[in-house]
């Protein structure tokens, strides 16, 4: 990630908008409100979980069918396009694991651990709040990534795409 601080920015951002989520929630004072604010993030976090594996499966299997095309078409692309490749297929494994690790902790049925002590409940909570910033952050950073790869292949493609952005979009004409 040292090549594309912006992402790394990326990752950053979200970690912190997360951590001021959670400062901005506050503490937790008793049992009641932390089995309610697990509750009320277990059922935020489902779709949030769902929707993440979705959409890093899909863009695993997007990878895989860009590295066949590119193999096929006459242009050379360089290494740091293979790199990129590579690269978001990583951020796209990692969110896709970290979103099923989050749909696992989410099917616990919070309201029937009654008997365990308030602590449990704070420790399961910022557990649940950490994993649920991990999955946004990882696939804000994966969209991220993505979309350098995707200019790069089409700037590869389509060579006159840079210098016609670097004119103001005016195409030159040989005359």
């Amino acid at each position: 990630m040292k090549n594309h601080p912006w992402a790394t920015g990326i990752f950053i951002f979200f970690v912190l908008l997360g951590w001021g989520a959670r400062e901005a929630i506050g503490g937790i004072y008793s049992l009641g409100e932390a089995i309610q604010l697990v509750e009320t993030l277990a059922s935020s976090g489902l779709y949030l979980g769902a929707a993440s594996a979705t959409s890093s499966a899909t863009i695993l299997a997007l990878m895989l069918t860009i590295t066949g095309m590119m193999r096929r078409l006459d242009a050379d692309f360089d290494y740091d396009v293979w790199w990129r490749i590579n690269l978001v297929a990583k951020a796209a494994t990692v969110s896709l694991m970290a979103s099923l690790l989050l749909l696992l902790a989410l099917v616990f049925p919070v309201g029937e651990f009654e008997g365990l002590p308030a602590d449990w409940f704070i420790w399961m909570y910022n557990g649940l709040f950490a994993i649920t910033v991990l999955v946004v952050a990882l696939l804000a950073t994966t969209v991220a990534l993505l979309y350098a790869t995707i200019h790069d292949v089409i700037a590869t493609m389509t060579p006159d795409i840079d210098a016609s952005a670097e004119s103001g979009g005016e195409e030159s004409s040989d005359e």
